[in-house]
């Protein structure tokens, strides 16, 4: 078979993106290989949400040209196509950077892979356009193979686009206006997931809890909604989804993680900053006291939830009491984990237009004293767990021999003394030490310690 290495950058969309293009190129005879060396054809499905991603990918490509190359000289025909947001924000710029490049393909019209390809035999081929028509509807079903090989967990996009239009974010002009694909779509995937053994399912989409797909009724479903039907489907005993808006966040959505034992008690759900003046600026139509009282709504329904979030420091205008707001704020809620990230101007959004641009130092102090802030309340909620027993689903072998790694409910990383193999089986697990990325543990007896969750008063610790 020829060989397809795929190298995806960035979200969780966009490692399911590739998987979808690796399932496209299999049924046109490609085989996935784990390194570009030797391959036929090199996929780079790329992010753009900030600048630092951008010229990564232009760097991976100046290698690969080299790998072209080299195989060339050997008589083997290597192309080369860049996917994803990259590729819709920038298009036939990147050929213009690095000629080596066969294919340009944004990330609403990989579904036309195969007659792209063909096209790009004859000459170089450029495909940024943003179609009416839905491409999951195109997209051949995963086979039943690659599902096991990818593990037990799957992502499963429900929802593509934002209209939300925040002042930083690209993702309007990369991904489009929002789109959810139809329940009946989305539940055959998921039978077909859950039928090849996949149990823990992550609902995904740029803006994931505006999901607002036609039911089969034929009237407009909710993700609440959605979830509760994915509950149904026998094999599938956790339930996640991302990323949402706080915006979106809806009683029904709020009452689903009461009610459904397979929706995980576990939330991202970005604020960015915790200054209203910089919340406004950023045009998030929420304030901080918003989240707040938000935050308080899902902690009644689901006293032992953990939260994660975005922040952004550095937005231009930004001052110390800004940001002061924000250290105010994560204090306050006490995130179990966190992505934060300095400032990046991203080329078309109205926040690239704003003038005073918070100095480079101030940006790297101000990150340093976020990051250390979360890592604070992310190791006292690991801390917190020690001594309690909690569902752990294993999913490989960990790093020694004899163990066992899977994941928390919180999606903590959890690693287990065992000597038989119980990979894909959800067991009871006694937490005894909390590492600085991991839980360890031992499988609780069958007449073992209670099972506990962290209470909100460890969350927030």
């Amino acid at each position: 078979m020829k060989k397809v290495h795929i190298k995806s950058f960035g979200c969780q969309m966009n490692v399911y993106d590739g998987q979808r293009m690796a399932d496209i190129l299999g049924e046109q005879g490609f085989e996935e290989t784990a390194t570009p060396e030797g391959a036929d054809l090199i996929l780079l499905n790329t992010c753009h949400i900030r600048d630092r991603a951008v010229q990564k990918v232009y760097t991976e490509l100046g290698k690969l040209r080299d790998i072209k190359n080299s195989q060339k000289a050997e008589g083997q025909d290597t192309r080369i196509i860049v996917a994803g947001c990259v590729a819709q924000a920038e298009g036939a710029e990147i050929q213009r950077r690095q000629p080596a490049v066969d294919l340009v393909v944004g990330p609403q019209a990989y579904h036309r892979l195969p007659e792209l390809l063909e096209q790009a035999r004859a000459r170089r081929v450029v495909d940024t356009d943003l179609p009416i028509d839905d491409k999951f509807g195109h997209l051949p079903a995963p086979r039943p193979q690659a599902i096991r090989q990818r593990g037990i967990s799957a992502f499963v996009t429900v929802q593509e686009g934002c209209d939300k239009f925040c002042a930083f974010c690209v993702v309007p002009y990369t991904r489009g206006a929002e789109f959810s694909r139809p329940v009946a779509q989305i539940m055959a995937e998921i039978e077909r997931l859950a039928a090849s053994g996949v149990q823990d399912v992550t609902l995904i989409g740029q803006n994931v809890n505006a999901y607002h797909g036609e039911g089969p009724d034929g009237r407009i479903w909710g993700l609440a909604r959605l979830m509760h039907r994915v509950a149904e489907v026998p094999g599938i005993a956790r339930i996640r989804y991302t990323t949402s808006h706080p915006r979106d966040m809806d009683d029904d959505l709020i009452a689903a993680h009461r009610d459904l034992p397979q929706v995980m008690p576990f939330l991202h759900l970005p604020v960015q900053a915790g200054s209203d003046r910089i919340l406004a600026a950023m045009n998030r139509k929420h304030s901080a006291e918003d989240y707040r009282r938000l935050i308080d709504r899902i902690r009644q329904a689901r006293p032992d939830i953990a939260l994660s979030s975005d922040f952004i420091v550095g937005f231009p205008g930004e001052t110390d009491a800004d940001f002061e707001d924000t250290i105010r704020l994560v204090d306050e809620i006490g995130f179990a984990s966190s992505y934060s990230f300095k400032y990046s101007p991203r080329p078309g959004t109205p926040a690239a237009e704003l003038d005073d641009a918070v100095p480079a130092a101030v940006m790297d102090e101000r990150l340093h004293r976020l990051q250390a802030r979360i890592e604070h309340h992310r190791q006292a909620f690991n801390h917190a767990m020690v001594g309690r027993t909690v569902d752990v689903l294993l999913e490989r072998a960990g790093r020694h021999p004899g163990q066992l790694a899977g994941k928390s409910p919180y999606l903590q990383a959890v690693q287990i003394e065992t000597e038989t193999n119980q990979i894909g089986e959800l067991v009871q697990v006694v937490i005894e030490r909390a590492g600085s990325n991991s839980l360890f543990g031992r499988k609780a007896e069958a007449t073992g310690a209670a099972a506990g969750k962290p209470s909100s008063e460890d969350i927030a610790a």
